[in-house]
Order: C-alpha cells, then structure tokens, then sequence
C-alpha cells in the first residue's frame, strides 16, 4: 500500500461518527504485528495487524439497516448528504478520530484439514464502539482491501457476495437466529475480476463493502493458530481478554484484575459449548445451512459468522449442500452441522488444554454439547410442531416428521406454516392434504404410498394437537410465532443481486424490510413467501454457490 492509498483521517465524523464512544481493547490488550508493511506474508506470534482500508473511487451506499443503525446512534433513515459521508466511512475512504483499524490473525480446519495461517484477508475492523448500556460492538469493512492475510486475494468483495452477506446478516438476526450483523451496503464503483465457478473464466464484477458488527469476531480458528504454534503466552492472553471482556459473568467480582485459573478456562469453554449446542438448534430449526463450518468460521461468542455459500433447504434433504467445492464430500450438509460443530469443539479443546492441561473437564463440556442440542433441538421441533404438554408417542411423531417431509420434494419452511391448517376442518385425508399442498414442488409425487404415509401421520398430528385444548386462533398463533413465514431463500438474493446490479437498489429494500419481520403475513409481499420456481432450480445463486467472493 502507498501513502496515497490511505484513507484520510477526519475529525468531525459526520453524522454521528464522532459523536460515537470508540475503543481500542483489541489492539490494546493483545500482541500487535511488529511489522507495519502491509503484504502478504507469515506474521509471527501477534493477534493482528494494523492495517488501514484501501481507497475506493465512488462508494455509494445502497443499503442500511436502520434498527442497527438506531442501536449503534447513527441515523435510522439518512438523508442525501448523510448518506455521502456515510459511504465514504462505510466504503473505506474516510476514517473517523478514534478508530484504530487492524486485521485479526487466526489459523484453522478447512474441510478437515489444518490449513495454517489464515486471518482477515479481506476485513478490516475499524473499531470498537461501546454502547450506552456499556456493552461493545466491533464495526468491521469486509471487502476493504488487502491485508498481510491475504494469501492470494485482492481483499476485495463483489457484489453478489456482499448483497448476500447484507441481507441474510439481517435476516437471521430477525428469525432469532445468533449473528454477526450488517449495518451498510456500499458499492466501490470499482471493478473486481472474480472466477465465479472456478472453470477459468474469470470475469469482472462491481465490487461492494459491507460493514459487519458484532460484539467480538473472535473465533475458534484465533485460539487454535497460536496453540499450534507454541505461541503460549500468546494464548493465555487471548484467553484472558475473551474472558474478562466477552464471558466476565465466569469471573470472581471481589477479586479484581486476578489472573485466570484452569476451572475458569474450563467454564469458558463449557459456555462455548452450550452457545454452539444452541446455535446449531437456531440452524435446524429454520432449515438454514452454512455450508462453509470450518473451525475458522465458528465464533467464540456462538453467533453465525461468514456468510459465504449458504442456503436454506427447500425441498427438505438432509444431505444437501449449498458448497459446490463440498459437493462431492458433503461434510458441511444440513444434517451434518451439529456433528461438525462438536467436530470443532474437539479442535477448540485441544488448544485450550495447553493452558490448563486437564482433558477430564473439557471432555465433560464436549459430552454436554451433546446433551443440550439434543434437548434444544427436540424443543424447538415441538414447538415448531405445536405440541405443547408431553404426551406418550410425541418422540415418534417428531422423528416421522422428517420422514414425511424426505419422502417427496416438500418444501420445509411452507409444510411447517400451513401446518396449523391440518388440524382445522373436518380432517378428511383430502382435507390434510390440501392444507400443506402448498409445500409440494411436484404434486404428481404425493400419491400411492408417499400420499399415504403423509396423511396417516398428518391424522396423528392432528390427534395429538387437539388433546392439548387450544383453540385453532391459539394453536395458529403459538405455530407462526416459531415457523416463519419468509427466509432468505437462495432465488431471492439473487433477484435482488440481479436488479442491483443493474443499478435498481428497490428489490434489495423491499426484501430487507420484509425480512425484519419474517413471522407475521404482510400483505401485497406473497411472493416472497413462494416456493423455488423452476427456473431457479439449477440457475447459479439460486441452487448451490461456490466460495468465490
């Protein structure tokens, strides 16, 4: 980077920059890069490197999220002139007096396999800021620039990508989902040359920025690289600051400032354990797969992290992958998550027990993951399901349901909406079956034996639910609060990516804002709530994706 791909620093932030609480506790508390040149390079026992945004030519910005905005102070609906100051802070051509952006060092487990030094190669924190109820959020540019992490890359992002990440980032968090959230969608005005499916055509592409926002983008991969490493002392601080600013409840409050003990390190780690365990029930219970779970790509905190190929299932197939590169493994498939999480829990462990050298209670944690996604996610099916007081049979019908749903291509997020309606009527077979038709991609498949598997156990759910006593109004309600209405399906992001990209920002808008609210029927916005059409069954961004960004 040249003096003249700097951007400038500036006092009065515009509106609401300067007026926001910006920390340093990250850069402060950890070990720092000793080199300042920005390359690509091996960086050596440091957490980061400070590195600076790259200059963009026209950052516009094309997307806001006004409830982050509110929670951060900045304006909820900014007017023209805000929002040009707002692009050219977001877009990575402005900094702000108190920012102090770095880029994070990490290793981890790709598909498996240790892959050595990663780290942000193409996100920059700017900052920290604390909150008025003193909590901290971590505003950080992805797709800013290049950094010593970059491997191979440019550090840039295109648009596709970064709709993708702005949208399903808001989405989530709206579903009640754990997340990373997005606070802007800036385009650079730049061209970025990406191979979208990895065949040797490389084409160019408009590049964006999104600015990412979370309490911590600590993850598993920040522990394992200087434990791999031998880098000791390193790790303990690591530890140290997690614990004392993300997990300070674990702490003694009468002994201030005392170094960390091996039985606190352990109950940190038993609390990554159950936010993970809880987080993967989030994941199945809306039908939502990551498909990129490498151990760099799970967060310390048990939020959703890296938006890169993911998707929700559509016809309900527990193997399905939205990762063309994990097409032929399958490792990171719907069904698959809650193992690879406990998979990454393991590695996660074994970083941490150079520092307290006792396998015996981290083991204990591991074992316990397994419990509480077990429960987590038998609760959440129930639910999703409208049982509401235990009955004898219920563990049956909640495992048929899944049997019921593969045996046809049944769409999971509409057969769990209409459901309540299988249990109004007369319940005639026809009767059930109607009220989930909706869901069919192909109704020439529900018949014979498929037609008379669903109906027999749409009569047992219906049976169950009526013992519990609600009303239909009652039993409605309770189901639509936890079986949404719209999800980000894959076909979506990509019309609002394809109008976008022809310079029409309305989809985008509209689709944000229907995701704010993704369990309640909004009238005039159906079509958000269909089914995959046909055309989008194998167009590409529609079906599965690659990791290219």
């Amino acid at each position: 980077m040249t003096s003249t791909d700097l951007p400038p620093s500036v006092t009065a932030g515009g509106p609401g920059f300067d007026r926001l609480a910006w920390r340093t506790r990250f850069v402060d508390a950890l070990p720092r890069d000793s080199i300042a040149e920005n390359r690509r390079r091996q960086v050596a026992d440091a957490a980061y490197s400070l590195v600076e945004p790259t200059s963009v030519s026209s950052p516009t910005l094309i997307g806001w999220s006004p409830d982050l905005a509110s929670e951060l102070g900045l304006p909820t609906n900014p007017s023209g002139a805000e929002r040009t100051v707002l692009a050219d802070v977001l877009g990575g051509n402005l900094l702000v007096d108190g920012m102090q952006p770095y880029a994070a060092r990490y290793g981890g487990h790709q598909f498996g396999n240790w892959a050595g030094q990663l780290g942000d190669g193409r996100a920059i924190a700017l900052g920290e800021v604390e909150l008025g109820d003193g909590t901290v959020r971590t505003l950080q540019l992805k797709g800013s620039g290049p950094t010593p992490y970059s491997r191979s890359g440019d550090g840039r992002a295109v648009l596709r990508s970064s709709v993708r990440e702005f949208l399903c980032s808001e989405a989530m968090h709206h579903l009640g989902v754990p997340t990373t959230r997005a606070l802007s969608l800036v385009l650079t005005g730049d061209r970025v040359v990406r191979d979208m499916f990895y065949d040797g055509n490389p084409e160019p592409e408009l590049g964006a920025i999104v600015c990412r926002v979370a309490p911590s983008f600590v993850r598993f991969g920040n522990f394992q690289l200087p434990a791999y490493l031998g880098e000791l002392d390193h790790l303990r601080r690591l530890i140290e600051f997690t614990i004392r600013e993300d997990f300070a409840h674990l702490l003694d409050p009468t002994i201030a400032g005392s170094r960390l003990d091996a039985s606190v390190i352990e109950s940190f780690f038993d609390e990554v354990c159950v936010r993970t365990a809880d987080l993967m029930v989030h994941w199945q219970r809306v039908g939502f797969v990551h498909g990129v779970m490498n151990t760099d790509n799970l967060s310390i905190l048990g939020l959703t992290i890296d938006y890169g190929p993911y998707g929700w299932l559509e016809n309900f197939d527990p193997d399905w992958t939205p990762n063309t590169t994990d097409a032929g493994q399958r490792r990171y498939r719907y069904a698959h998550q809650p193992n690879i999480a406990l998979w990454n829990l393991f590695r996660l462990a074994e970083a941490l027990h150079q520092v307290t050298e006792r396998p015996e209670p981290l083991q204990a944690s591991l074992d316990r993951y397994t419990d509480v996604f077990r429960a987590g996610h038998r609760d959440a099916f129930r639910a999703k399901l409208g049982l509401v007081h235990e009955h004898e049979g219920d563990d049956e019908l909640l495992d048929e349901v899944f049997t019921v749903m593969s045996s046809a291509e049944i769409d999971m997020t509409i057969f769990f909406r209409s459901l309540p309606g299988a249990a109004e009527g007369a319940g005639a077979d026809d009767e059930l079956v109607a009220a989930i038709s909706e869901a069919f991609y192909v109704p020439e498949q529900i018949v014979g034996d498929v037609r008379e598997s669903a109906v027999a156990w749409l009569r047992r759910w219906r049976e169950r639910v009526l013992t519990d006593g609600l009303t239909e109004e009652e039993r409605r309600s309770a189901m639509d609060a936890v079986n949404p209405r719209y999800v980000l399906r894959n076909y979506l992001a990509q019309l609002a990516i394809d109008a976008a990209d022809q310079g029409d920002n309305s989809v985008l808008d509209e689709l944000l804002d229907t995701l704010r609210y993704p369990y309640t029927d909004q009238p005039g916005r159906d079509r958000f709530a269909e089914r995959r059409p046909d055309w989008a069954r194998t167009r590409a961004g529609c079906s599965m994706l690659s990791c290219s960004s």
